[in-house]
């Protein structure tokens, strides 16, 4: 029998398992992942993810995707780790979280009708060798690329895991499973990589949709909403040092690009349980 609370991001829904308060010993959690996400047998999430102690910030967060591959972050689920742990272990509206890309700080803003955390997602990664791309090319910004017959221009980077940005006239009238897979598999990706449609409404709203690694589409992505401003900035599209409104499936995000990236947003609460395996 295991705890559960289950979260959400502007849709982008995961299950949390507090490590603080229950003491878990030898679970696979890639396993129970692909488990507690399928929706007709386990609880239905895009999902997992484990809260637990750190040596170095005030907690640690620990991801996996729906298909049980260990993510490097979350941009959603990061913002409902801080919201759980300012309610429930450290009443602070500061906090540092570990991730496997490294310490983020989170702002927690509880005042008035909404919840809303900002994340410092730190600098984008455009070096092609760190994303990684297998290319010659040292950075991918508008660039042209022929996928299997297929000519895209696409925009590379890491928010922490690898992106691939591409701006379209229309997301609604843009098949994303099925470009979204062919640029997703590529070769040049050894890791794969989550890539965002773009459609530019003016220079400071965006709406986007989304394929994400291991979890297909999805109503939200916080890091591929970074990745987006940051190509649409780069690009001339939108403003720099501006708070970008982004319109997803799930709801509404916000991202600041100044050198540094902050992503801010909702952190919401579905509800708890108990889950037996």
């Amino acid at each position: 029998m295991l705890k559960f609370i289950k979260m959400h991001g502007t849709g982008n829904n995961y299950v949390y398992i507090d490590l603080f308060n229950q003491n878990v010993k030898d679970m696979d959690f890639s396993d129970l992942s692909k488990k507690i996400s399928d929706v007709n047998y386990g609880i239905g999430s895009d999902g997992l993810i484990a809260i637990c102690s750190s040596e170095i910030a005030d907690c640690k967060m620990i991801m996996f995707n729906k298909d049980g591959s260990e993510g490097k972050m979350c941009g959603n689920g990061i913002r409902c780790v801080a919201r759980y742990v300012y309610e429930n272990i450290l009443k602070r509206q500061k906090l540092s979280i570990e991730t496997k890309s490294g310490i983020k700080s989170v702002l927690i803003d509880d005042e008035g009708d909404s919840f809303l955390v900002t994340v410092d997602m730190g600098e984008p990664i455009l070096n092609t060798a760190l994303i990684p791309v297998l290319t010659k090319e040292e950075s991918i910004i508008g660039k042209e690329y022929n996928f299997e017959g297929t000519i895209l221009k696409i925009n590379c980077l890491s928010m922490g895991n690898p992106h691939t940005v591409i701006f379209v006239d229309d997301v609604d009238k843009t098949d994303v499973l099925k470009i979204g897979k062919l640029v997703q598999e590529d070769s040049i990706f050894p890791m794969k990589c989550n890539v965002s449609f773009v459609q530019v409404i003016d220079d400071e709203h965006i709406k986007m949709r989304v394929l994400e690694i291991g979890s297909g589409e999805t109503m939200s992505c916080g890091t591929g909403a970074c990745a987006s401003v940051v190509a649409g900035v780069l690009n001339g599209y939108l403003k720099n040092k501006t708070r970008i409104l982004v319109d997803l499936l799930g709801g509404r995000l916000y991202v600041t690009y100044k050198g540094r990236v902050y992503l801010e947003g909702p952190a919401e609460f579905i509800c708890e349980g108990y889950y037996y395996d």
